[in-house]
């Protein structure tokens, strides 16, 4: 079963200037949120692969569309990060399907790499909910320059018999990271952890 998408957002955040002093280059990360029909609103059910295979299917849409808002080749692209809020008439193992099982290889194929864990949240919530997508570098989990989040929330959203389904793409880390830790010069990119 396909996703029923009542509506798409994209939400680019560019930062210039950190505590008054002008970055070498500006910090680009996109949100692309897909708000769609939960197919288990109000009901318990044991098989939830409908929602697994909607994860697929939304992680290549959402990818694209945040890879298209960063202006970049997806190969470009730094760090990654995911989050669902389901509506009150869910359960945030509907979240979990969407996220984890399958939402992960579109994602990487689009990037043309990444081999690090994307890291995740989720929560249930009614219209309005704020979520807070954590990030991380795509290739080497280590990278402490690229620990970040970036919230998320649609006024509408989600409706009782929705999920809230985001992935946040970033050409960047943190502005003026100096807490040491593994560079992004210094990743190998092999284990998704160095």
């Amino acid at each position: 079963m396909a996703a029923v998408i009542r509506k798409l957002v994209v939400l680019l955040d560019e930062t210039r200037r950190e505590m008054g002093r002008d970055l070498a280059r500006p910090i680009r990360r996109a949100v692309a949120c897909a708000v769609i029909e939960n197919p288990f609103a109000g009901r318990y059910e044991e098989d939830l692969s409908d929602l697994v295979a909607q994860g697929e299917e939304l992680g290549a849409l959402l990818a694209a569309r945040a890879i298209a808002a960063l202006g970049i080749p997806g190969e470009q692209v730094e760090s990654f990060g995911k989050a669902a809020v389901v509506g009150e008439a869910g359960e945030l193992e509907h979240a979990a399907a969407l996220l984890h099982p399958r939402m992960g290889a579109p994602v990487r194929a689009a990037l043309g790499k990444g081999p690090a864990l994307i890291p995740s949240a989720k929560k249930a919530g009614s219209p309005g909910t704020a979520i807070d997508v954590p990030l991380g570098h795509k290739d080497a989990a280590f990278v402490r320059s690229h620990f970040d989040a970036i919230e998320a929330r649609i006024p509408d959203a989600p409706r009782a018999g929705e999920i809230l389904l985001c992935l946040a793409l970033t050409d960047g880390g943190r502005p003026s990271p100096r807490i040491g830790g593994l560079t992004t010069a210094e990743v190998i990119g092999q284990d998704g952890l160095r």
